[in-house]
C-alpha cells in the first residue's frame, strides 16, 4: 500500500507563493474545487481539538467560507469539538487532497462568529438541514435511532416547508484565525515539499521550508 507521487509542475518553490497564505491557500483551493478535479469534496476539512484533559479528538467538518481572518465552519455549541474549543481555543486542520498530491495544514486559535454572520449563514441552508440543526443535541448519547427521526419529524410540524425556521441558540460559528499555514505538494521518493507560512504578527508571514 504505497504511492509513488508525481508531480508534473516542478513541485512548490518559494517563488510560486502568494504573499499571504489566504491568496495562496485560495489559488489552491480553486484548482481543488474546478470542474474536472478528482475532489467531491474539497471543502472537507479535519478538524482537532484538545479538551479540558489534553485528550484529543479529530472529526470531518465542512468549510462553509474563509477570508483573510480565517477558516470558518458551523457546528452544535453542545457538541465535543464546540466544548473542547471552550476549554482549549487552539485547533489544527487538515485539508487532505490526497487525489492532488496535496494537503494543507492549518494551526490556530477559534472564536465564535458573530451572531449575525451566523444566523446569515444559517439562513441560506437547506429546509432539511436547518431542522437537522434543531433536532439533533450532537454528541450526546441517543437512545436509538427512532429518538432522532421524531424529534426531526415533530419539527416538521412546528416549521413546515416555506415557513421561516429561528437559528437555534446552541448553533452556530467558529472562525480558525491561523497562526500557520503547510502547504504540501507530494512529490517522487518521498522527498515531498512542504512550505510553511508562521505569522510573526502585525500582519507579517514568514514562509519556511520544512524538510519532507
Amino acid at each position: 500500500m504505497r504511492e509513488q507521487y508525481r508531480t508534473h509542475d516542478g513541485g512548490l518553490l518559494e517563488s510560486d507563493l502568494a504573499a499571504h497564505p489566504m491568496e495562496q491557500f485560495t489559488h489552491w483551493f480553486k484548482q481543488a474545487a474546478a470542474p474536472g478535479s478528482p475532489l467531491t469534496e474539497p471543502n472537507a476539512m479535519v478538524v482537532s481539538t484538545v479538551d479540558a484533559e489534553g485528550r484529543p479528538s479529530s472529526r470531518t467538518v465542512l468549510l462553509k467560507s474563509y477570508d483573510e481572518a480565517g477558516f470558518v465552519f458551523y457546528t452544535n455549541y453542545g457538541s465535543r469539538k464546540a466544548t473542547d474549543l471552550a476549554a482549549n481555543p487552539h485547533v489544527a486542520l487538515l485539508f487532505p487532497w490526497h487525489p492532488m498530491s496535496r494537503q494543507v495544514i492549518v494551526s490556530g486559535t477559534a472564536v465564535r462568529t458573530p451572531r449575525e454572520e451566523t444566523a446569515a449563514y444559517f439562513r441560506s441552508r437547506p429546509y432539511g438541514s436547518q431542522l437537522g440543526a434543531w433536532a439533533s443535541a450532537q454528541s450526546s448519547v441517543l437512545g436509538s435511532r427512532a429518538e432522532l427521526d421524531v424529534s426531526y419529524r415533530e419539527l416538521t410540524l412546528r416549521y413546515p416547508a416555506g415557513s421561516e425556521v429561528p437559528v437555534p441558540p446552541h448553533w452556530g460559528g467558529f472562525r480558525v484565525a491561523p497562526r500557520t499555514v503547510e502547504f504540501w505538494q507530494g512529490r517522487e521518493n518521498r522527498l515531498h515539499d512542504r512550505l510553511r507560512y508562521e505569522s510573526t504578527g502585525s500582519g507579517a508571514w514568514r514562509v519556511d521550508r520544512l524538510s519532507p
